[in-house]
């Protein structure tokens, strides 16, 4: 499965400069938020594939107004083609603004969708717009991680945590993959491509990470999970 990954900033490539053969082969986009509604609709439109999405926290009008045809998984455990994605959008609560959340309210959210994974069996790949506390993120008071969320993949043991928030060009040591425990932990800014192994459609729903319910072992290669014998292809830098 090819995943498109995208935050905060919109990809001239992907929209000015927008060519078919640039979205060729993409499965499911997925948003962790702060893009403009007329952009993520321009992609569900052109791209033919899902647009899942979580808010970040300059996306307050999306409350009223939603990105049309595209699907918002924010406090939600959601299951395509077999992967089971969970969203929470927003960032720390620096100036009180829309989906912005202190320490406890963040882990509020999680403690809420206890049920929602315990149904599904737990959970592939984690979208967030804020990333983890000392994984990822910023000292400054805006751009600090949620302490939560490495207790929420300590639990879960996701394959993935994908994030945004934290733009690459905030600094050239800003990095796109980090690994936390054995969750790869990527960077969404601007656009990134992964591809991840197709799960078997006869593979029981049980709570256990997605490498394993395929039966692949749990190597990793440039902070990434590989499946046996392959690289995880990877685009945009």
């Amino acid at each position: 499965m090819k995943l498109l990954l995208l935050s905060d900033v919109e990809c001239p490539a992907l929209w000015e400069y927008y060519r078919p053969e640039r979205l060729e082969g993409i499965d499911l986009i997925i948003s962790c938020g702060d893009l403009k509604r007329t952009y993520l609709e321009f992609l569900v439109t052109m791209g033919r594939v899902p647009v899942f999405y979580v808010p970040g926290n300059h996306d307050g009008l999306f409350e009223k107004t939603p990105p049309e045809g595209c699907e918002c998984i924010d406090g939600r455990v959601v299951t395509y083609q077999g992967v089971r994605f969970l969203g929470l959008g927003g960032s720390i609560n620096y100036n009180n603004g829309p989906f912005q959340y202190t320490e406890q309210e963040m882990a509020r959210r999680i403690r809420g969708l206890k049920r929602q994974l315990k149904k599904a069996g737990g959970v592939d790949i984690i979208v967030t717009h804020s990333p983890i506390a000392g994984c990822g993120d910023q000292n400054d008071r805006a751009h600090k991680g949620f302490e939560c969320f490495k207790t929420l993949i300590e639990a879960e043991k996701p394959a993935y945590f994908i994030h945004g928030h934290v733009h690459r060009s905030y600094g050239a040591n800003i990095p796109r993959e980090l690994t936390c425990g054995e969750t790869a932990v990527i960077n969404a800014f601007e656009r990134y491509t992964i591809e991840i192994p197709q799960p078997d459609a006869a593979s029981v729903p049980e709570r256990v990470p997605l490498l394993k319910r395929l039966a692949l072992p749990k190597a990793l290669s440039g902070g990434l999970l590989l499946p046996r014998g392959e690289g995880l292809r990877r685009e945009g830098g």
